[in-house]
């Protein structure tokens, strides 16, 4: 049990995690990887650097800070959270509770482009399976990905939906998926309906009829994660106010995730104010 988890290792994780830990709260961070920092070749426009610094050399500074203070991290995917008396982050491979938690994983989502996805959201096309798998009780339902991420949506529709299918667009599944779950590796081509989605279309000219898609293409990002806690968000972003607050009490948002100026100065001072609000909260509760 962490008094706080910080999905992610970037700037602001990392930032929140050194605030955290000299506050004197039991700190855990995950991260799967460095994200488009690291491919950073030259970083000139952050203070105290007298000369460019590379963006992976900027991140190992920063982890190696972090562990000499006591943070303990750890190199994983998050694939799930929840909430019951505690928040319960879920990874491929483990389960980690905490009395709050940091989202800042950056701005993650991958959404392919595939005729017709935009027009059904919401009628039949979903980027939760935990928040919308009622609706599917009982109808064939499939979910987009190869990964991780897509796995744990589609184990999370098979209490409820009658079959669920892994549409992987063409590429071979990276996890081993289960006999209950119904592989399909046909590229797409579109998606189809009248008023909601009843198919979709492959580009040999195949259908497959689908009462609904969900989406988890990649790695489950900061919005995806606050969506399945019922966290407000607009668009891809996560909404937080002037203390990196969401409006769930405990969770906090920091980086690129709450939008704005996608600055590592930015991640940083929003990752600070996360891990400070952190303290207050722990403190209080």
């Amino acid at each position: 049990m962490f008094d706080v988890i910080i999905v992610g290792n970037g700037p602001a994780g990392i930032s929140a995690a050194l605030y955290a830990c000299r506050g004197g709260l039991k700190t855990l961070v995950i991260g799967r990887d460095f994200g488009s920092l690291s491919k950073a070749d030259k970083i000139e426009n952050y203070y105290g650097f007298e000369q460019p610094i590379v963006g992976e050399e900027l991140i190992q500074t920063g982890i190696k800070q972090a562990k000499r203070l006591g943070v303990t991290l750890i190199t994983s995917e998050v694939v799930g959270v929840s909430y019951e008396n505690n928040y319960l982050i879920k990874t491929n491979d483990e389960h980690y509770s905490a009395t709050s938690v940091i989202l800042a994983t950056g701005s993650t989502r991958s959404v392919p482009v595939i005729h017709g996805l935009t027009n059904f959201e919401g009628r039949g096309i979903s980027y939760c399976a935990e928040c919308d798998a009622f609706f599917y009780r009982g109808k064939d339902v499939a979910v987009l990905g190869d990964g991780h991420y897509a796995l744990h949506e589609a184990q999370a529709l098979l209490p409820l939906a009658k079959s669920v299918t892994l549409l992987t667009n063409g590429a071979n599944p990276k996890v081993t998926i289960p006999e209950t779950i119904s592989v399909n590796e046909k590229k797409l081509l579109a998606f189809h309906g009248t008023d909601v989605l009843d198919s979709v279309k492959f580009q040999d000219d195949t259908t497959q009829t689908l009462s609904g898609v969900f989406i988890a293409v990649g790695v489950a990002g900061s919005d995806d994660l606050a969506r399945k806690l019922g966290a407000q968000t607009s668009g891809t972003k996560i909404v937080i106010n002037e203390r990196m607050e969401t409006n769930l009490p405990g969770l906090y948002a920091a980086g690129d995730c709450t939008g704005g100026m996608l600055q590592i100065a930015k991640a940083v001072y929003e990752g600070a104010m996360a891990g400070r609000e952190a303290i207050k909260y722990i403190k209080k509760h």
